[in-house]
């Protein structure tokens, strides 16, 4: 069952045990509609995955996705707006932050992880610049943005190098970029070891490429990735 509730005005969906059953672990899934998130296979394989366990799992429509919305024509959306001077993210993110701090102000969890599934990665990079996070997951993520390179998670390096983080991905994926999730891993490790960490916790986990231009995520890697959650 999915609930819902609004925090700092804005409504979140959830799946697990309701609110007042007190605070527990929680996990934060963008990948792109609320109802594609939690409900659709394959999307939501991992909240299968998880709902095993006592935490709850929360997500959000993503920007240009929702009822009436078709996912498979968010990006070229995204890349409008931003030709005609308009930025979709940035609101998306400060109002995403504020309702998981208003979360965490009214005691709903413990502590907090965020997991992505492709554009979901970039956003939950983002979040976790935001808000204070455990670890983050990512399947397949988008690292760099073409047309609004101010998004890149690059930019981000400095403050998500402390941050536990696994990436899954393809070895040809040429929709986001094998080489580009790579780079990022590479920047958030020396990074990490420039502040004194000797193993920086930065993993990616390279599986052979499925699906449309090899940005498939399996089963088995959506598991893999609910599982390293999960042990963490």
């Amino acid at each position: 069952m999915v609930h819902r509730h609004k925090f700092a005005g804005v409504e979140v969906a959830f799946v697990g045990p309701p609110l007042h059953e007190g605070p527990l672990p929680a996990l934060f899934y963008f990948a792109l509609s609320v109802e594609e998130s939690l409900t659709v296979d394959p999307y939501n394989q991992p909240v299968v995955h998880l709902q095993k366990l006592p935490l709850r799992i929360f997500s959000i429509n993503l920007p240009a996705h929702g009822p009436g919305l078709k996912s498979v024509d968010a990006m070229d959306r995204w890349a409008e707006d931003f030709a005609e001077g308009r930025d979709p993210l940035t609101p998306f993110l400060d109002q995403t932050a504020a309702a998981i701090l208003a979360m965490r102000e009214e005691g709903v969890f413990t502590e907090l992880s965020l997991m992505g599934l492709s554009r979901g990665g970039m956003i939950a990079g983002h979040i976790a610049t935001r808000v204070p996070v455990k670890r983050i997951v990512a399947f397949a993520p988008l690292t760099k943005l073409s047309y609004a390179p101010q998004f890149d998670l690059s930019h981000c390096v400095e403050q998500l190098c402390s941050i536990p983080i696994r990436f899954y991905i393809g070895n040809r994926d040429t929709r986001v970029g094998t080489s580009h999730c790579f780079d990022l891993v590479n920047q958030l490790a020396e990074e990490a070891f420039k502040r004194g960490m000797r193993s920086p916790p930065i993993e990616m986990i390279v599986s052979p490429s499925i699906g449309h231009m090899g940005h498939g995520t399996s089963k088995h890697t959506f598991e893999a990735g609910a599982e390293w959650v999960a042990h963490r």
